[in-house]
């Protein structure tokens, strides 16, 4: 778990759940502790299936498919008095972004004995993950794994890692004027901009022209 404590007190990440209509932020879950290590795999789309295909070896079809994933821990046991339910607010309120509320599945339920057809499940909460201000990604939680390592007297765990794994949504999943989107590509230009700021000569790599 980093504290990072040389740099005085560090941007937290963490969540923010934000209303997919509105834009507005329902609930935000920072990190404790920021991850020590945060995996990132992109698969680009559109590339050609057999060698050799010269239509499809230099073509795109969208943005690529990135995960992320990483290991957050909380810990209440140094300030008990704070947390008089343990880690059970801040782990319910990462699991519960993958759940239907009880509500919509009262309602599936009222409409099935009814024998009507929900055509369309409600839309969820927009899930954002922030790891600082230069990376806000709209994202949708594809594993999460709560290993619970202390408990209080009343069994409420008091130490837990929640191990994660995301998906970024792009333009292609949300379109280009839903929330998520723009937030995307937000994303996006902030990585053409820093990859704008490398510039070498090609003698760096050996070479004086191609």
């Amino acid at each position: 778990m980093s504290t990072f404590p040389e740099a005085g007190r560090p941007v937290r990440g963490g969540f923010v759940f934000v209303d997919p209509g509105s834009g507005r932020a329902i609930k935000t879950v920072p990190f404790q502790y920021n991850p020590d290590t945060v995996t990132r795999t992109l698969q680009p789309q559109g590339i050609g299936n057999e060698p050799g295909d010269r239509l499809e070896a230099l073509r795109l079809k969208g943005p690529p498919h990135e995960s992320y994933k990483f290991d957050a821990e909380f810990d209440a046991t140094s300030a008990p008095e704070r947390y008089p339910d343990g880690l059970s607010p801040v782990l319910s309120a990462l699991e519960l972004s993958i759940y239907p509320t009880a509500s919509q599945l009262v309602e599936e339920d009222r409409l099935a004995e009814d024998g009507k057809i929900e055509i369309a499940p409600a839309e969820a909460p927009l899930t954002v993950l922030v790891l600082g201000r230069k990376r806000v990604l709209p994202v949708r939680i594809t594993e999460l794994s709560v290993a619970e390592e202390a408990f209080d007297g009343m069994l409420n765990p008091i130490r837990a890692k929640v191990s994660l794994g995301v998906r970024v949504l792009t333009v292609d999943d949300l379109g280009h004027s839903h929330k998520g989107g723009l937030l995307y590509l937000g994303y996006q230009r902030q990585k053409e901009i820093h990859a704008g700021s490398v510039a070498h000569p090609l003698a760096d790599v050996g070479l004086s022209t191609l």
